[in-house]
């Protein structure tokens, strides 16, 4: 049965966002790599949100490439470029990546807040905007 992980990270400030941006295509490479992932997707909402949505073997190879390269290091800068920081995980019993929509609804009822320096008041409420309806702004690594 597959580990599916989502994130859902809002980038506080503008000139944040080339960073992340580099440091997010760079851990996306890193997790289609990684062993024993087996899919990467990545979405760009409005007002610099961003998530990602990865399948895994196990929670294993998940927490390895959590803590490794690009991605082990970025994690740090995290806490002063979000004010919104949130992720979710579940095993399912199909393979593939589910519809964002689901990945919605899992970090809405399952999903927990991460860590951020300055957080929003949508943070602290734990209120998570629906990713925008279609494809647009959506990438497929693996």
């Amino acid at each position: 049965m597959p580990l599916v992980s989502v994130t859902r990270l809002r980038i506080r400030h503008w000139w944040y966002v080339p960073a992340f941006t580099w440091q997010s295509l760079r851990s996306a490479r890193q997790a289609a790599r990684s062993p024993g992932n087996l899919a990467v997707r990545l979405r760009r909402d409005p007002h610099r949100t961003y998530w990602t949505m990865t399948a895994w073997t196990d929670e294993a190879a998940m927490r390895a490439f959590m803590v490794a390269g690009a991605h082990g290091a970025v994690m740090k800068r995290l806490l002063t470029w979000s004010d919104e920081a949130a992720l979710v995980h579940w095993t399912q019993d199909v393979q593939g990546l589910p519809a964002w929509e689901e990945a919605h609804q899992r970090l809405a009822r399952e999903g927990r807040r991460s860590k951020v320096l300055h957080p929003s008041p949508a943070h602290d409420a734990f209120e998570i905007a629906p990713p925008r309806p279609g494809r647009r702004g959506e990438l497929t690594i693996k």
